[in-house]
């Protein structure tokens, strides 16, 4: 059965290592039958949250901005995956963003089931990336019968292509023929 995949790339870059991850596991999905959507978020203006809850009891943010379009396709998805580069040891501030800006999904009906990581780092510790997980699943946790169904991890990559030497872009691929 064929399922909803919405793709998040996060990274100011759009030729960014973290996109490219992103790529692969789309075409992953897309060779196991599903329906595969990406979203690069540097295309997009969005601003944020500011944190008056408004959205809790009209499931709309206030803020009239591409943010808005981005929530409605996360509401219909039934995956959603997340890519990300790693800053400082945390995901990109892009991410952060619109995570925040995704809470008119707190308090209405969902489909996403499945959450995935792609994240890539210039650091080459397994470490690096914990801060990026742990802030993810802080956000999953808020969203019921929700769970991170898998990680990939671009380690030791800093400009742009590195990647393209990174086992992460087979492990990305495989992920998404898994969705």
């Amino acid at each position: 059965m064929s399922k909803n995949v919405l793709i998040i790339g996060t990274s100011p870059r759009k030729k960014g290592n973290s996109n490219r991850l992103a790529e692969e596991f789309k075409k992953g999905a897309e060779s196991a039958g599903n329906k595969p959507e990406m979203v690069y978020l540097c295309d997009k203006n969005i601003g944020f949250c500011r944190g008056c809850l408004a959205c809790q009891k009209t499931k709309k943010c206030v803020i009239k901005d591409d943010a808005n379009e981005i929530v409605e396709k996360m509401k219909a998805a039934e995956v959603i995956v997340w890519a990300t580069p790693v800053y400082y040891y945390e995901m990109s501030g892009q991410m952060k963003t619109m995570i925040d800006r995704s809470n008119p999904l707190f308090s209405d009906e969902y489909s996403f089931r499945d959450i995935y990581l792609l994240a890539t780092a210039a650091d080459s510790g397994e470490y690096s990336m914990d801060g990026a997980v742990k802030g993810l699943q802080g956000w999953i946790d808020c969203y019921e019968g929700t769970n991170l169904k898998g990680i990939v991890k671009g380690l030791g990559v800093t400009d742009a292509g590195e990647i393209e030497n990174s086992p992460a872009l087979k492990e990305a691929y495989e992920m998404g023929l898994l969705v």
